[in-house]
């Protein structure tokens, strides 16, 4: 009755879902034609891409929907790779950097702070508004420089170049995104070098192909790090970056939004959800933030883990998603902190969350059906 409940509480209606690739001309019987869609789906990725024509924007209006007079370019329309406008998103302080960078052609961004403080978010929504491609690229250890640039593949029996995202983005005049950039192998990192200079790609596996940039063209980083290590020991796989491909960046901190703006957030995102659990919720994120960085008043010990905006907005899903359980005799608050954090916390860190959220949440705090 219980898992009865909580699937009649949160079921939805999804129509039937049938794989873009297959063809159902034979009843009972699907063919899978990969060869033919891709080769559609890349001839109409490129017109859209050809087609692309940069206009002059007002920044205010763009943004905030008040003119100002300040000039931004951006294109006439967006295209495949142009991200979606969430119309929820709250630009925040963070933002004002971000958007002087694309107002003015200046060195490459690079954008860091902790997990799930919206550094990639960021650069899409701004990007969304100004119908700017972006092509996305998250690093690793593993990552070649000719993943960035493109390959040679069969097709049909022949051989052909594909272009990758590095290479599309020069090309066309689109925004290169690489998140994780700290998590890139610095003897690929350097190999940007040049690009980052504002240098043409040459592409020795095309015939020596030398792609000169758009005058579109910009390279935006994400990390964690500012590129010197981490020394918290809570990013593994995190690398010291390279000092001479550093020194490339216009450097940008990302940290959580304010808690005004996260509260707007949820109340935006979560109607259901009453004001004052909204307000309390926002205060315990913020107060588990003090105590990852050792900034607490009420705890001496720092933690492990952290709620980022992320985390939050996860929170606020599940308790409304098990409110159901509260017939039961359980907490959706405390319920739902453990399956959005508690869980990947150590025992004594989690201990300390649900001591926290009873000492903030009393018992019989109601959420309304």
């Amino acid at each position: 009755s219980l898992i009865l409940g909580l699937v009649k509480k949160n079921s939805t209606q999804h129509e039937s879902w049938k794989h873009p690739g297959f063809s159902s001309e034979r009843p009972g019987f699907s063919v899978f034609k990969p060869f033919e869609r891709s080769i559609v789906m890349e001839s109409q990725t490129i017109q859209e891409l050809e087609a692309l024509t940069p206009v002059e924007m007002d920044a205010g209006l763009v943004f905030s929907g008040v003119p100002t007079g300040n000039k931004i370019w951006g294109y006439q329309n967006p295209c495949l790779y142009t991200p979606a406008i969430d119309p929820h998103y709250s630009f925040h302080e963070s933002a004002r950097d971000a958007a002087v960078w694309f107002m003015n052609k200046l060195d490459p961004l690079y954008l860091y702070g902790p997990t799930g403080s919206g550094k990639t978010s960021l650069i899409k929504q701004l990007a969304a508004r100004l119908n700017y491609p972006i092509f996305e690229v998250t690093g690793h250890a593993r990552l070649e420089f000719a993943d960035l640039c493109g390959h040679i593949s069969l097709h049909d029996g022949s051989m052909r170049y594909e272009y990758g995202p590095l290479s599309l983005a020069i090309r066309y005049g689109g925004l290169f995104l690489l998140n994780e950039a700290d998590l890139l192998s610095p003897e690929v990192a350097v190999g940007l070098n040049g690009v980052l200079e504002g240098a043409s790609l040459c592409l020795p596996e095309n015939g020596g192909e030398v792609i000169h940039p758009h005058e579109m063209f910009r390279i935006a980083c994400t990390g964690n790090t500012n590129g010197g290590g981490d020394d918290t020991g809570l990013y593994q796989g995190t690398g010291r970056m390279n000092l001479a491909w550093l020194d490339r960046f216009i450097l940008c901190e990302v940290n959580y939004p304010d808690a005004v703006v996260e509260k707007d957030l949820l109340v935006k995102l979560y109607p259901a959800l009453p004001e004052h659990i909204v307000v309390k919720m926002v205060d315990f994120a913020n107060e588990i933030r003090k105590q990852f960085i050792g900034a607490s008043d009420s705890y001496t010990d720092t933690i492990e883990v952290t709620l980022s905006t992320r985390t939050l907005l996860r929170w606020a899903d599940l308790t409304l998603r098990f409110q159901p359980l509260a017939h039961q005799g359980i907490q959706p608050l405390s319920y739902a902190l453990d399956r959005a954090l508690g869980f990947r916390a150590s025992r004594p860190t989690r201990a300390m969350l649900h001591e926290l959220l009873q000492r903030m949440f009393p018992m019989d705090c109601h959420l309304g059906e």
